[in-house]
């Protein structure tokens, strides 16, 4: 590794320069299985499996990682990010642009001096980082670019989980477990979001952990907002409370929805026993060599037949793992045909709808193992009752 990025105070990569290699020679297999003579991962999510670095940069333009069989990663960055990427990424060969409108050029010429500029070259067009007119514009720069859709490749491979990321979804499970524990014990009459929310992040803090941005909370009439942020607003006798977050451990996540109700609520009550019922089919119905259509098949069973179909308005869960999610990943959904394999993980949250348009609902995030499905939280997914 560059020397430069070990003498800077509190940088480097979360994992070893072997974990990041392991890693692109997974996705440079799948690069020639899939017929491309290279790569350019542009999604955030991607670019930090790939190289320890976070990608944020990327607001201003593409950070192209470019890989291709034979040929060092190359990194086309912008000028103003090029030390936070030495910092914090395994890639030597970086290359940088300093405005917007240098990156056809600069991006060009890396390619056209790795001979590619002629090549078919997969690109992530349905993931996020990647506009229309940037691929426009290298259209422009190469017009014998052969480009074609890869916005899948990178998630299939890093679907399958390592000893090292397994290791941190236990770690981050174990902190979220944490935070639904003050969840519980914090929900009172009178309590407002905002409070409670305070609460489960000061603990959480105070444990040494760590949140994940991805926070939805809320209670009462706000259940009729879903991804509703934590705001002013308290809890009531006789109310209803969701909430779905996920502690980070090394930028990987182990979100759980789960759900509780001050006093009574009958309706939703009975809506959540449902939720139970259908996250249990879906853990018992993962299995290697099953499609996630097949247990999303399995899931919608058990909703249609204890609730009203239109209850169920999403998909019933992703691939988890380095961030929350990203487009182009694992999804369990009618009509999905992806193999489920051994060291897989995903977030399945069963979050239903009644009449009015309340919510609620839980969730697992779980291991694929040999035997089938691990659940990683402690936390028991039925209601929660203050």
């Amino acid at each position: 590794m560059n020397s430069k990025r070990s003498a800077i105070p509190c940088t480097g990569t979360l994992f070893e320069q072997s974990e990041y290699e392991r890693r692109q020679y997974r996705v440079l297999e799948a690069v020639e299985r899939a017929g491309f003579d290279a790569l350019l991962v542009t999604a955030q999510s991607h670019l930090r499996y790939l190289t320890g670095y976070s990608g944020t940069g990327a607001y201003f333009g593409p950070f192209p990682l470019i890989l291709a069989p034979g040929r060092e990663p190359t990194f086309v960055v912008r000028k103003f990010d090029e030390e936070n990427v030495r910092a914090f990424s395994c890639i030597d060969e970086i290359v940088p642009y300093t405005h917007g409108y240098e990156f056809r050029t600069v991006c060009g010429d890396v390619l056209r001096r790795l001979k590619l500029h002629n090549k078919r070259i997969g690109m992530e067009l349905g993931c996020w980082s990647l506009a229309p007119a940037d691929v426009a514009a290298l259209r422009d720069e190469l017009p014998d670019l052969k480009i074609a859709d890869a916005s899948r490749l990178v998630a299939s491979v890093a679907a399958v989980k390592s000893e090292v990321e397994i290791q941190a979804l236990h770690e981050a499970a174990i902190i979220t477990d944490l935070a639904i524990g003050i969840f519980h014990r914090s929900l009172r009459e009178g309590a407002t979001e905002a409070e409670v929310f305070a609460a489960i992040r000061s603990g959480v803090e105070t444990a040494g952990g760590e949140l994940s941005a991805g926070l939805n909370l809320a209670f009462g009439e706000r259940l009729l907002l879903p991804h509703a942020r934590p705001v002013s607003y308290p809890m009531e006798m006789n109310n209803a409370a969701f909430i779905e977050l996920s502690a980070t451990v090394k930028d990987y996540c182990a979100p759980v929805c789960r759900s509780a109700v001050l006093g009574r609520h009958q309706s939703l009550e009975t809506l959540h026993k449902v939720a139970e019922e259908a996250i249990e089919a879906a853990v018992e119905a993962i299995k290697p060599g099953t499609t996630t259509g097949a247990v999303s098949a399995t899931i919608r069973r058990v909703v249609e037949r204890g609730a009203r179909p239109e209850a169920l308005r999403s998909r019933t869960g992703y691939q988890i793992g380095v961030y929350w999610s990203d487009r182009g990943d694992l999804s369990i959904e009618p009509t999905g045909d992806d193999v489920i394999e051994v060291d897989m993980s995903f977030h399945m949250p069963i979050i239903l709808f009644d009449e009015e348009g309340y919510q609620i609902g839980c969730s697992e995030t779980v291991l694929v193992t040999r035997q089938g499905a691990k659940i990683l939280s402690k936390t028991p997914h039925t209601l929660y009752r203050a």
